[in-house]
């Protein structure tokens, strides 16, 4: 059986306590050790924070016709819209969505405040993205109580600090409590002891199992497999001849739920960049200038938030026939200000010796980063004591407080049209 948690908070409850199919939640839990928590409809609910009028509508996270959907609410799904569609698509299939752009660096700060509150449970949290990520809780029962104790604190602590909601998977292995916090979408919480793995995949159609593409889901189907239970019982060899040997191993494991992947702690960031397409292709080289101020600008901003200095910026630029090319320029030392970030861009974009070249996407991204406390930045002989560093973090305070659009470059007051 599958343990379905009531959503309601266990604050009160002793430790370990709760009701799980009207038994003691921490009965049987002792082999739960991987929690997947996922954010539900992450940019969106993001998106919503501020408009709370647009609660209850269908409404897609994207930019113009040329862009893709980056994000749909469960309204807009009910309609077929999906992630990664074509904007252009997402209109036709539901006329009354409401269009709302995208705030990369919202959704950063939101991330990462998550983040956080994955770290005060245990050290061990594998990101997977901006939005979900595998906690390793098998050495916390002591300190947090069971599982389920564990994921009704994520849940109501996101909920309180954040104002969205996520779903939680728990069981065994990654694999099987990615498919468990699937299975609870919207903002619920499922967990699957190692006793119930079985009878939880079984039933499920082949497609559902994590890892499993269109292509893989194709040819099972074509092998006559649509249930994780056909693809469990059918001969090793068999699938192995028809899959080829990895595979087919890869596939009957993950169909008995057998997965020994550890959760791996993430590496620091070792670079930081932004990344925007036009609307429409651009040619104006006053626009892209300015558009490489605005990426420059969030890089930094996303920098100096996450208290990193970097040495190399990179400049990517994608041409009106997708064609694309990158550039690069070490400084000789680390910086966070966009100032000087925008400077190197803007260079390496005069070097390039456009003439009216016609410019879908550009680009910049800061490599070869390190944690600025432990970085040494040696000051010019003429840098005022007070510089432009100083400027822009007086600058992030004032974004945090009053909005990102409270104090900005001159130069970018009048709009960059892009999407997302």
């Amino acid at each position: 059986m599958v343990s379905l948690l009531d959503p309601r908070p266990v604050d009160d409850a002793p430790l370990g306590g709760g009701q799980v199919d009207g038994r003691p939640a921490a009965a049987g839990q002792d082999d739960v050790t991987v929690l997947h928590v996922d954010m539900d409809a992450f940019y969106a609910a993001v998106s919503l924070i501020d408009r709370p009028e647009l609660r209850g509508l269908p409404v897609v996270v994207g930019g113009g016709w040329r862009s893709v959907v980056l994000c749909a609410t469960y309204e807009a799904r009910a309609f077929g819209v999906r992630s990664g569609m074509p904007m252009a698509t997402a209109r036709r299939l539901c006329p009354p969505a409401v269009v709302v752009r995208p705030d990369m660096d919202r959704y950063a700060r939101v991330s990462e405040a998550v983040m956080a509150v994955f770290a005060e449970v245990t050290p061990v949290v594998e990101p997977v993205s901006m939005e979900e990520a595998f906690l390793d809780v098998s050495s916390v029962r002591r300190q947090w109580g069971d599982a389920a104790r564990v994921g009704q604190w994520i849940r109501d602590t996101v909920a309180d600090e954040q104002q969205i909601t996520c779903s939680v998977g728990g069981a065994p292995s990654k694999a099987v409590a990615k498919m468990a916090s699937r299975a609870a979408k919207p903002d619920g919480m499922r967990l699957v002891t190692r006793g119930e793995v079985v009878p939880f995949l079984h039933p499920m159609p082949v497609g559902a199992l994590w890892g499993v593409g269109e292509a893989t889901e194709a040819e099972l189907s074509r092998l006559g497999l649509h249930t994780v239970a056909q693809l469990a019982h059918v001969p090793l060899e068999t699938l192995r001849r028809a899959m080829g040997d990895h595979a087919a191993a890869h596939l009957h494991a993950l169909a008995w739920g057998q997965d020994t992947d550890p959760v791996t702690p993430a590496r620091v960031e070792r670079s930081v960049g932004s990344s925007e397409t036009f609307s429409h292709d651009v040619d104006d080289p006053d626009a892209i200038r300015r558009q490489l101020l605005h990426l420059a600008e969030r890089t930094c901003s996303r920098m100096r938030h996450g208290e990193v200095l970097g040495r190399t910026v990179v400049l990517t630029v994608r041409f009106s026939d997708f064609t694309t090319i990158t550039r690069s320029r070490t400084v000789p030392v680390p910086t966070d200000v966009t100032r000087e970030v925008h400077a190197v861009a803007s260079a390496l974009y005069d070097a390039l010796g456009l003439q009216r070249a016609r410019i879908r996407m550009l680009g910049v991204r800061v490599q070869g980063i390190t944690e600025a406390d432990q970085t040494l930045v040696q000051g010019r002989l003429d840098e005022p004591e007070h510089g432009w560093r100083e400027a822009e973090r007086a600058m992030d305070r004032a974004a945090a407080r009053f909005g990102s659009q409270a104090v900005r470059p001159a130069s970018l007051l009048r709009p960059v049209r892009t999407s997302a």
